[in-house]
């Protein structure tokens, strides 16, 4: 079980490791279908804080067979960290606005490639606010670096066709109403994988945006059958949000693995379909 603070830092941590070299700062804000991120990235950011595009970064091309956010190929990711500046030896911290959402997919695809020294700001940017920390606005920059990063090995995902023969603990982090299939904004068709157990993200935040403590965390993933030893695999909207759930998961002892296709894949697939709870 990894301890909070390998998984998270406050704002008065990071105030202490700003402009350190071996430091990397990522900021990677992201909402389903917002736009304009970027521009608010250029408008105020972290000092030294260095732009991750999700989509372009964090992801290959979308596409009916294999969903929204795919996972990068192994030389694309490698080729992306050296560009932001990542060089063997470093540490990264990632942000994103508040939720950790779109941070965990960072921390999710560096842990996966075997560089596992990466920690999320707690509550985001608004934390980071809310603390008086200065901003800077611009583009932040660094040299190219030197990273070496392996296949996706270290953290475990499985393909639509293993998810299908799955007879574990099957998380759904998207909100309820799209897992009952009340509604469906972005994906081919309502509803959830047949046997899943719907796990909102949202419910893994206090009300100020942090991470809820871990103790409450292992209960409320427990009341889903999601307990240390127990096989977990967790699923979304197109693999960025389960990513999440999978971070709170390692705060409460659980090692998840992850359906990066996820329900844009899986619904676009003529696959088994239910709704309701």
């Amino acid at each position: 079980m990894r301890n909070r603070d390998e998984l998270l830092v406050t704002p008065t941590e990071l105030r202490r490791l700003l402009h350190k070299d071996d430091v990397l700062i990522l900021d990677v804000r992201w909402a389903l279908g917002a736009t304009g991120k970027h521009e608010e990235y250029l408008a105020g950011h972290v000092p030294g804080a260095v732009w991750v595009d999700l989509d372009a970064d964090l992801a290959s091309a979308p596409s009916r067979a294999d969903g929204r956010h795919p996972l990068p190929s192994p030389g694309a990711f490698q080729t992306t960290a050296r560009r932001w500046g990542l060089n063997r030896g470093d540490s990264v911290v990632v942000y994103d606005e508040r939720d950790g959402v779109a941070a965990s997919r960072v921390w999710w695809l560096l842990n996966a490639a075997g560089f596992p020294d990466v920690r999320i700001l707690d509550g985001g940017l608004s934390a980071w606010v809310a603390e008086a920390g200065e901003l800077e606005p611009g583009e932040a920059g660094r040299p190219a670096g030197d990273v070496v990063l392996g296949d996706f090995i270290y953290m475990p995902h499985l393909d639509m066709k293993q998810v299908a023969d799955y007879a574990g603990v099957l998380l759904d982090g998207r909100s309820r109403e799209r897992f009952r299939g009340e509604e469906e904004p972005v994906d081919s068709q309502p509803g959830h994988i047949p046997g899943a157990k719907n796990a909102p993200v949202s419910e893994n935040l206090n009300p100020d945006g942090t991470f809820k403590d871990a103790s409450k965390l292992a209960v409320q993933y427990a009341e889903l059958g999601a307990k240390p030893g127990v096989e977990t695999v967790v699923y979304c909207g197109s693999g960025v949000s389960a990513c999440n759930d999978i971070f709170a998961l390692a705060l409460a002892g659980v090692d998840a693995a992850l359906y990066p296709g996820s329900w844009s894949q899986w619904s676009a697939s003529h696959m088994p379909v239910a709704v309701g709870d």
